[in-house]
């Protein structure tokens, strides 16, 4: 049984919440922002930072497929209206519920580093950009870097 996305019942429009992204970015202190489209709708975000190795870029993707795959499949709760259903396995609600979440996560991660518990640049280092488009993460998961950590020297 798989339980329905954060956020599924959101009619908030994707741009609305990808305004609401920038805004905590740029109160956080993010220099610089570009969205990224795909299908006319904002697949994801990043921003430039001011850390003490200079300035770095970071990425944060809104996996739309992941979300439209979720809502698809997820067993909703019977208070859900029949009618209500095709809307939430539309691709334009997967772009709303995905910015959504991404939000609330955003809005977390802040919070963590507003308590002084890490910084904001250690808290995103998975979505460091290390190449064009592509983050830290994602070369650790293809294998373009080694992980050293627990070899002995």
């Amino acid at each position: 049984m798989t339980k329905p996305p954060l956020n599924y019942t959101t009619k908030i429009p994707a741009k609305r919440t990808l305004s609401e992204c920038q805004e905590l970015l740029a109160e956080a202190g993010a220099m610089a922002m570009a969205v990224a489209y795909q299908d006319r709708n904002p697949s994801g975000l990043s921003f430039r930072i001011d850390t003490p190795n200079g300035a770095q870029n970071f990425i944060l993707p809104v996996n739309v497929d992941g979300v439209a795959r979720l809502l698809a499949t997820a067993d909703y709760p019977s208070s859900v209206k029949t009618a209500d259903l095709s809307r939430y396995v539309s691709r334009e609600h997967a772009y709303r519920v995905g910015w959504r979440v991404l939000r609330d996560w955003l809005e977390a991660q802040l919070a963590i580093v507003a308590a002084g518990m890490v910084t904001l640049d250690e808290i995103m280092l998975p979505y460091l950009q290390i190449g064009k488009g592509e983050t830290l993460y994602r070369a650790l998961q293809s294998n373009q870097l080694a992980l050293t950590a627990g070899s002995e020297q």
